[in-house]
């Protein structure tokens, strides 16, 4: 899953639609985010949090989200974006032994 470009915060209202209730958001969400232009899937990963995923209109059947990484991924870019100053490099002992933890993992 690509990280987004930047991480940032919108701030919207629960509203009444009809006999259902729904989340205003501000327009500016929607333009810069236009992936969010058709259904959404939302995943309750603690109180008074949600994670928002875009539906594409064609997914491969044999590709599952999982929101557990998807959420760890957000607050990944949350935590990078707040403190670049502990993005370090790897050297060439950390990529070794990340070498010797994925050796004979294939990935697709």
């Amino acid at each position: 899953m690509p990280l987004a470009k930047s991480s940032s915060q919108y701030e919207g209202t629960v509203v009444q639609v009809g006999n259902s209730r729904g989340m205003r958001l501000p327009a500016r969400f929607f333009q810069a985010h236009p992936e969010f232009d058709g259904k959404v899937q939302l995943t309750v990963v603690g109180d008074g949090t949600v994670l928002m995923s875009a539906k594409p209109a064609t997914k491969k059947k044999d590709v599952e989200d999982d929101p557990v990484v998807a959420s760890f991924l957000a607050f990944l870019e949350k935590e990078m974006n707040a403190h670049p100053e502990d993005i370090v490099p790897a050297d060439s002992a950390q990529l070794r032994r990340i070498a010797t933890l994925v050796k004979g993992v294939e990935a697709e």
